[in-house]
C-alpha cells in the first residue's frame, strides 16, 4: 500500500511578526510540514515561526522572488507544496487540499480574496499555488509557475490583507524597482505591463497606470486568465485619470466579451454615471438610464466569484446600493 502524499506549506518572509502566526495557525491542520524561509527579518518573525511548529531556514534576500520561492521549495522537498504568504490565511476549503494532492500531478489554482483599500469588497483572484514536487517559479517579481502541467481550480479560499495602505508601504518601492528591471529585459511582456499598471495605480500615479494598462490591453490575449481583471480595473481608472473618452471607448470595445460578468457591468455603470456628470444636458434622457440598466444587469447576472479579479458585491449589494441612489435621483428630477 503506497504512503499518502506529503504536503508542505512553503513561505518566504521578512518582518512578518504582525501576521505570521495567523497564517501558520490556519495551514497547520491541513499540511504535514511548514517551511519558512526568512530573508532578513529584524523582528520576531523567526521566533513566531518556530513557536507555531514551522521549520525556519535562512536566505539572504536575492532581489528575486522566484529564486526565493524556489529555495523554499527545495528546502521542503515534499510531494506537494502549498505556496502561501505570511499576510494570507486559509478561510475555507482546507480539506480540499488533501483530496487534490491524492490525484495526478497537476497545478492547483486557489482563490485569494484581497481586502480592498476602499472597503467596498474583496477582489478575488485564482492563482496557481499548489505545486507537485519539482515544479518551480520564474520571474524576478510577480513570479509565475513555470510548468506545462494542467491548471485546475481547487475550492481552497484564502484571505489576504497585504494590499492595505498600512501594510504595503515598506514593500512598494522594492517591488517597483524589481518591476522596472524586469521591464527592461521584457519590454513587451503583457502580464508584466499589467502588474506595472497595478503598481502605478497603488502609487497613485494615474497617468502612468493608464499608459501601462493601455499597453497591457494591446498585448494581452483574449483568453489570458488576467484579462478580466485588467479590463475591469482599467475602465474606472481611465475615468478617474480624466480620460473619460478612453474609458468609454474601452468599455464599448469590451461590451460583447463579458456577458456574464457583473464586474464589467458594474464599472460600465460607473463610467456612464461619470459621463452623465460630464454631459448634464443628456444625463436624464440618456446616460443615467444606461447606467441604471448596467447595474440592473449586475443583479440579473449575480455574483461570479469564479471570474479572476471579481469583486464581492458587484453582483449583489454594491449594485443594489447604486441603483437605489440613481433611482432616487431620477425620481427627484421627475417630480
Amino acid at each position: 500500500m503506497s504512503r499518502p502524499a506529503s504536503i508542505a506549506a512553503t513561505l518566504i518572509v521578512r518582518n512578518e511578526a504582525r501576521c505570521l502566526a495567523r497564517c501558520l495557525t490556519s495551514v497547520a491542520r491541513v499540511v504535514d510540514r511548514m517551511v519558512v524561509v526568512d530573508t532578513g527579518s529584524t523582528d520576531d518573525t523567526v521566533a513566531i515561526a518556530k513557536a507555531a511548529g514551522a521549520e525556519a531556514h535562512h536566505l539572504p534576500w536575492p532581489d528575486d522572488f522566484a529564486a526565493a520561492r524556489n529555495h523554499a521549495l527545495a528546502c521542503s522537498d515534499a510531494d506537494w507544496n502549498l505556496v502561501i504568504d505570511a499576510d494570507e490565511w486559509i478561510v475555507a476549503g482546507g480539506e480540499a487540499l488533501r483530496d487534490f494532492c491524492a490525484g495526478p500531478p497537476q497545478l492547483g489554482r486557489i482563490c485569494i480574496a484581497s481586502d480592498t483599500q476602499d472597503g467596498t469588497g474583496n477582489a478575488r483572484n485564482w492563482i496557481t499555488r499548489i505545486l507537485p514536487r519539482g515544479v518551480r517559479f520564474e520571474g524576478r517579481v510577480h513570479e509565475q509557475v513555470a510548468s506545462s502541467l494542467p491548471r485546475v481550480r481547487v475550492p481552497l479560499h484564502v484571505g489576504h490583507d497585504g494590499y492595505l495602505a498600512e501594510h504595503i508601504a515598506e514593500k512598494r518601492d522594492r517591488n517597483h524597482m524589481l518591476l522596472l528591471r524586469e521591464l527592461a529585459e521584457q519590454p513587451d511582456d503583457a502580464y508584466l505591463l499589467y502588474q506595472l499598471g497595478k503598481d502605478a495605480q497603488m502609487r497613485a500615479d494615474l497617468p502612468a497606470a493608464c499608459d501601462y494598462f493601455t499597453r497591457a490591453l494591446a498585448a494581452t490575449p483574449a483568453q489570458a486568465n488576467w484579462r478580466h481583471a485588467l479590463v475591469t480595473t482599467a475602465i474606472p481608472l481611465m475615468s478617474q485619470a480624466g480620460r473619460l473618452n478612453d474609458a468609454l471607448t474601452l468599455a464599448n470595445a469590451e461590451f460583447g466579451q463579458w456577458p456574464d460578468s457583473p464586474d464589467y457591468f458594474f464599472v460600465l455603470g460607473d463610467v456612464l454615471l461619470d459621463q452623465a456628470l460630464a454631459d448634464p444636458a443628456q444625463a436624464v434622457g440618456h446616460w443615467l438610464p444606461l447606467a441604471q440598466a448596467a447595474w440592473e444587469q449586475c443583479l440579473t447576472i449575480g455574483e461570479r466569484p469564479e471570474l479572476d479579479g471579481s469583486v464581492a458585491g458587484r453582483g449583489s449589494h454594491l449594485a443594489r446600493h447604486n441603483l437605489e441612489v440613481i433611482r432616487a435621483q431620477l425620481n427627484a428630477l421627475a417630480a
